[in-house]
């Protein structure tokens, strides 16, 4: 595959702040005064990490935070909606959301349907096919305590809606985050679950942007090098969940495969994830990534025949081998299960986007084996 030699574009507006200790930069990317929207989880809340961000906002005289910490894996659209029409009198001049992509992808929704005149936004937009108005006015920081999602580089947001068994995708320009803080040491104490799936979504998006309609020059870099980072530490913050370099390694590469997929979205990859997620309670990052190692296998040769990136490729196959995806696969569905979601998982905006034809109840069939 070539990437596009004629015309081609780049935009990511998000300011972004990394390394170690870097949280106690977030007061100089918000507002002196005003009132500021916290969203996180209630985990965050009991660990202390919520009032670790309270003492940093709260030097600000005549700043008020309002902390949102109901936040559930997966947001869904009934709850963002009520959420947005509780905090309506806010008027927040920005958000602030700490977590992981559930968190982030729920601030980044808030941000855009705060201040609606609508009352239930999303239910207008997605259930009765009102116009999309997303707003454009409140800045949104977003402040990543896992590695994988990359939302804090991206122009979405996930809405899961069990009601109507679908996934939407709030998305335009005005849904990137103004800014992003990416401090490892706010993942040192993510159990391995929580290190691996996020991390495999990030394989995930690299992948998906190399083997896309839509990739483009800056694209394949940005994912190349995501791939680098995620085969050079995964394995190191497996092994051990203390080795912040390694850490601060996955959040680069997060952050770098979120803004390939700004470019291109995903692919096949992702279409066959999201019933798996809806209906079996399957986290994403392994929905979207068991079937790698297959795709790899069939597509990867075709993926260019320059030397160095076939060998990245194949590193990128090893370890997912190793990590015997399919055994995780069946702690959520079974074999059959998987494949009784087989009409369900073409979503032509993300299958559209994959650059070959592919067999996808056989690719199913081969990621379901122990061959891994």
């Amino acid at each position: 595959m070539k990437p596009a030699q004629g015309h081609w574009e780049h935009f990511n507006p998000v300011r972004v702040v990394a390394g170690a200790g870097t949280l106690a930069q977030l007061p100089r990317l918000l507002p002196e005064s005003g009132s500021i929207l916290l969203v996180t989880t209630p985990g965050f809340t009991r660990r202390g990490v919520t009032g670790r961000v309270l003492e940093l906002l709260g030097h600000a005289a005549g700043r008020q935070v309002v902390v949102s910490d109901s936040i559930t894996p997966n947001p869904e659209l009934d709850d963002l909606d009520a959420m947005a029409h509780g905090h309506a009198s806010l008027a927040p001049c920005a958000v602030v959301a700490l977590g992981g992509g559930s968190a982030i992808d729920a601030g980044k929704v808030l941000a855009a349907i705060l201040g609606s005149p609508e009352p239930r936004p999303l239910h207008r937009t997605f259930r009765e096919g009102a116009t999309a108005r997303w707003n454009r006015h409140i800045p949104m920081v977003a402040v990543p305590t896992t590695a994988g999602t990359g939302s804090e580089a991206t122009p979405f947001a996930t809405v899961w809606d069990p009601r109507t068994h679908r996934k939407y995708s709030v998305s335009g320009e005005s849904v990137y985050p103004h800014a992003a803080i990416l401090d490892p040491e706010l993942t040192l104490d993510l159990g391995e679950d929580h290190t691996l799936f996020p991390a495999l979504d990030t394989v995930s998006h690299a992948l998906e942007s190399l083997w896309n309609v839509h990739a483009t020059p800056m694209s394949e870099a940005l994912a190349l090098q995501a791939l680098r980072l995620s085969v050079d530490n995964l394995p190191r913050v497996l092994a051990d969940g203390g080795d912040l370099p390694a850490r601060a390694g996955m959040q680069q590469a997060s952050y770098l495969a979120g803004q390939a997929i700004s470019t291109t979205r995903t692919a096949l990859a992702h279409s066959i994830s999201y019933p798996l997620t809806l209906h079996h309670g399957m986290p994403h990052g392994l929905a979207c990534s068991f079937t790698l190692p297959a795709l790899l296998r069939k597509f990867g040769p075709r993926l260019g025949t320059d030397g160095e990136r076939q060998a990245l490729l194949q590193r990128v196959g090893a370890l997912l081998g190793q990590l015997r995806l399919h055994d995780k696969v069946s702690r959520f569905a079974t074999a059959e299960q998987v494949l009784a979601r087989l009409p369900q998982m073409f979503t032509p905006e993300r299958a559209g986007n994959f650059l070959f034809e592919a067999d996808v109840e056989s690719l199913l069939r081969e990621s379901l084996e122990a061959r891994g």
